[in-house]
């Protein structure tokens, strides 16, 4: 008896169990990373494009089309980021409610499409969050005040960062605010918190660039006294040296984009990416 009784204090205490959890699939790594700080252990949370992987080239699997058809919620980015996404969940039969997290965001251009990457910016990042503990709580009512609990814990440390960041970028003089990035990630980013990135002269992503190519790029970071560059597709470092040697640029490594890196990398959480970014840009151009 005593046993039996032991047994039944042991299920009472212990977490819920998967199947009492709301099932949630997020379409990317930092959009489960929200999940997982609004949700906690009321929330199973799937990610689709994992760590590591780029969400806008993503091919669904077979496999995804379960987790669709499990879930309960879909967390989507939006702003043209998953356009793989509607017929992953047409193909799936999902009665899911599709969640984008990026509502109410003022959205910036890149080119002539909305730019997706409304992350970047911390303040929009607190308005994903609300979004998705919004979700959350219509979803699963009774966990509503456990997940508007959470939300509120995790925003305040998102101010944190933002500070952290303002704070940083204060630190460096205002006429060193500018690198040169292959990526166009960082818009928001830029338009946030004041630091320029400047898109290289004659550089394909699809190819490495020519002799001409180098020539324009340090031509270009010569004439803007650019103090920084970041160059991700320049993968043989002759070449980068031969750049930095020829400009007194420094070469600020990588920065974090579009995704989380995996548990043993820089950035497993998107206050770690944050993180990682901002102490990159400030070591390149703090000097």
């Amino acid at each position: 008896m005593r046993f039996i009784l032991v047994c039944a204090m042991l299920l009472i205490a212990s977490p819920l169990e998967a199947a009492e959890r709301l099932n949630v699939v997020a379409s990317f790594s930092i959009l489960g990373d929200f999940v997982r700080n609004v949700g906690g252990d009321r929330v199973s949370v799937t990610t689709l494009v994992g760590p590591d992987s780029d969400v806008h080239v993503y091919t669904p699997a077979p496999s995804d089309a379960k987790r669709v058809a499990a879930a309960k919620l879909v967390i989507v980015n939006g702003l043209g980021l998953e356009g793989w996404l509607p017929r992953l969940v047409q193909s799936a039969g999902s009665k899911a409610k599709v969640i984008t997290a990026s509502a109410g965001i003022a959205p910036l251009k890149l080119g002539s499409a909305a730019d997706p990457h409304a992350w970047q910016s911390i303040p929009n990042a607190r308005i994903y969050v609300t979004d998705i503990a919004s979700a959350l709580a219509t979803a699963a009512p009774d966990d509503a005040e456990f997940f508007r609990a959470q939300a509120k814990a995790y925003l305040e440390k998102l101010e944190t960062l933002d500070r952290e960041v303002r704070d940083a970028v204060a630190k460096i003089p205002a006429e060193r605010r500018k690198v040169i990035s292959t990526h166009d990630a960082f818009g928001y980013f830029s338009s946030e918190y004041g630091i320029r990135f400047i898109a290289p002269l004659g550089v394909s992503t699809e190819t490495e660039p020519s002799a001409r190519d180098i020539a324009a790029i340090i031509g270009q970071i010569k004439a803007a006294r650019i103090p920084a560059v970041f160059l991700e597709n320049i993968t043989d470092d002759r070449l980068i040296r031969r750049i930095a040697a020829e400009t007194g640029a420094r070469v600020g490594g990588t920065l974090i984009s579009d995704g989380l890196t995996g548990e043993k990398g820089p950035a497993p959480t998107y206050i770690d990416m944050v993180r990682h970014n901002i102490k990159a840009l400030t070591s390149a151009l703090d000097h």
